[in-house]
């Protein structure tokens, strides 16, 4: 397991999880649970604590995952030229607390005699800012994504497709590209930003008129690469994968997370890709992996439990649903 694996986490006022703990996490780790019980928020909270390094780093993460949520709201307000990140939009969040076996950080607001100050901590330092002192700056993290259930929109792909070209890997893109879909031979970025992928026929066509899957599936190999010695965060990672790809799918990230030491936490609500999780983990000998099932108990608390590949087999032998855990 590579050294910058999160193995354990708790997570304090963050969204749905008020005081909450976790431990036994392998490199890929599948998320399941019904809706709204948490599993976006809780892979949200990883992201954050893997993110904090500095109050820039932190910035981004927060505002990056407010983006995801509230796209619909920001389009509407950059057409009404509204200016959509400002130092009220960190705002949103306040006194979270996590704490992982990599990393611990907090940040809170607090007002007193009218004067308010951002308070963050990081490891063993400790920062307060007054306000009226705050530079609102962001800094990325190269191998650190987030992607939500509609994969990377251009920008961002041809970034992790830069990463694929620097490690000399666009021949393996392309098998698993034309494995997934024998009518596409290969994708590129064409023109600055437009991802395009070459046909049988010879012809280059958008993306976008490949359908969901495809972008999907293509998003998650560059993401990989692009996330060498980093984390992955993959929201609903089958949305729009027939689920005859599914096996495909999981050869790809296990394979390639393993190759590029790459931690991986997605969610699903298919019991037919957590299976084909297991079949494809028993196929190619790649053991590291977890099922976690993520429940809500009485007085609004989440239990969270973690599988590893062992129980995982058992379970699945025995012919027990996954999802009913």
């Amino acid at each position: 397991m590579g050294e910058h694996f999160i193995k354990d986490i708790e997570i304090k006022n963050f969204k749905c999880f008020d005081n909450f703990k976790a431990e036994g996490f392998g490199r890929v780790n599948l998320i399941g649970g019904k809706n709204n019980v948490g599993k976006t928020a809780f892979m949200e909270a990883v992201y954050v604590n893997v993110h904090s390094d500095n109050v820039q780093t932190l910035l981004y993460s927060l505002l990056r995952i407010k983006a995801f949520r509230d796209t619909l709201d920001i389009l509407d307000d950059m057409n009404k030229g509204k200016e959509v990140f400002s130092k009220d939009a960190i705002e949103f969040s306040n006194h979270i607390y996590t704490k992982s076996n990599i990393n611990k950080m907090l940040y809170e607001i607090k007002e007193e005699n009218g004067i308010k100050e951002y308070i963050f901590e990081f490891k063993n330092q400790n920062i307060k800012v007054n306000i009226n002192d705050f530079s609102f700056s962001l800094q990325y993290v190269e191998n650190i994504r987030f992607m939500d259930n509609l994969g990377l929109n251009k920008s961002d792909l041809k970034k992790a497709f830069i990463a694929v070209q620097i490690r000399d890997k666009e021949e393996i893109v392309y098998k698993y590209i034309n494995d997934f879909d024998k009518d596409v031979l290969n994708f590129k970025i064409i023109g600055g930003d437009i991802p395009q992928c070459k046909t049988v026929d010879g012809v280059y066509r958008d993306l976008n008129q490949f359908g969901d899957g495809l972008k999907h599936f293509i998003s998650i190999i560059c993401s990989l690469y692009e996330c060498s010695e980093g984390y992955l965060f993959i929201d609903e990672i089958d949305n729009g994968v027939h689920y005859t790809k599914l096996d495909l799918l999981w050869k790809v990230i296990l394979t390639i997370s393993k190759e590029q030491n790459v931690q991986i936490f997605a969610t699903t609500h298919s019991a037919e890709c957590i299976e084909s999780y297991v079949r494809v983990a028993q196929k190619i000998n790649q053991y590291d992996i977890t099922y976690i099932k993520l429940t809500e108990i009485e007085d609004n608390k989440r239990f969270l439990g973690v599988r590893d590949f062992e129980l995982l087999e058992d379970i699945m032998e025995d012919g027990h649903e996954v999802r009913g855990w």
